[in-house]
């Protein structure tokens, strides 16, 4: 496989790859992603003078201190992809869901924010991992945002290719989705579009909404932010947030001990004190 290219990459080294990415992130790298982890990380390869991918993963596996790093990031930039980093929708779904329900039985009104949502993926998970987890006449809604309107269109039109949805089980899939196999791509439904708002946004400006959220997702989004800016951020958020709401970023996101209004669940998982 990709022999004839610049770099060899053999399917025991993409194997390796996708399985590295898969236990780091939680993003399923199909078959048909291989074009794809091929460019990003042939560049990596250039930058470091090596011949190839056997060359590269060895040199991953004796200098992952300071690669480890750049090759999540290689392969995650603007990447998306349906439950990733499932640890987080289990902790949505587990833990946070009940207490809301405790905390809201008066008034039954729920907001999750999606703050970079991209394409679309995260916030249409987090609407499957909620689905049904509240009554009929509870308020519930997810507002998505980023500033790349190209990916919101894509987000709102809710159509995906085939090996977009790895991610997700065949149960889900079947209740989530409408299955057009001649191109053999999947829409989401609608009872699962009118629980999202998809809204334009720059995070450091000013922000329209008034209402408080229970929880916000900003994953993979402040990666490239200096200090200044990132912690300038997580105070906004947790001024937006609910008593003992939750924040949860990336994978390779941390928050500085300087913000001192939430305090560390584990695994990029943050709830304000």
């Amino acid at each position: 496989m990709f022999e004839n290219k610049e770099f060899s990459m053999t399917d025991e080294d993409y194997r390796f790859i996708s399985q590295t990415v898969y236990n780091e992130c939680g993003i399923v790298l199909s078959e048909q992603k291989k074009d794809m982890v091929y460019s990003r990380l042939a560049r990596r390869i250039r930058t470091l003078k090596l011949q190839n991918f056997a060359n590269y993963i060895n040199y991953l596996e004796h200098n992952k201190d300071k690669e480890f790093v750049e090759f999540i990031n290689a392969i995650t930039t603007n990447l998306t992809s349906f439950f990733r980093e499932p640890h987080h929708f289990e902790f949505l779904k587990d833990t946070i869901i009940p207490e809301i329900k405790k905390n809201h039985r008066l008034d039954k009104r729920v907001r999750v924010w999606s703050a970079g949502c991209s394409t679309g993926m995260e916030p249409y998970t987090i609407a499957m991992s909620t689905h049904n987890a509240f009554p009929a006449d509870w308020d519930f809604k997810i507002l998505a945002t980023d500033l790349d309107t190209s990916v919101l269109s894509t987000a709102k039109n809710g159509v995906y290719q085939g090996s977009s949805v790895t991610g997700i089980n065949d149960e889900l899939l079947k209740s989530h989705f409408l299955h057009d196999q001649v191109g053999e791509r999947y829409k989401v439904k609608d009872k699962l579009k009118k629980l999202i708002t998809f809204k334009q946004l720059n995070l450091l400006e000013s922000w329209p909404m008034k209402g408080k959220f229970d929880v916000i997702f900003c994953r993979n989004v402040v990666i490239y932010f200096d200090l200044e800016t990132k912690n300038q951020l997580f105070r906004r958020y947790a001024e937006m947030l609910q008593p003992n709401g939750y924040l949860i970023l990336g994978h390779s996101e941390t928050m500085s001990r300087e913000v001192s209004e939430f305090k560390t669940l584990g695994r990029t998982i943050y709830q304000k004190v």
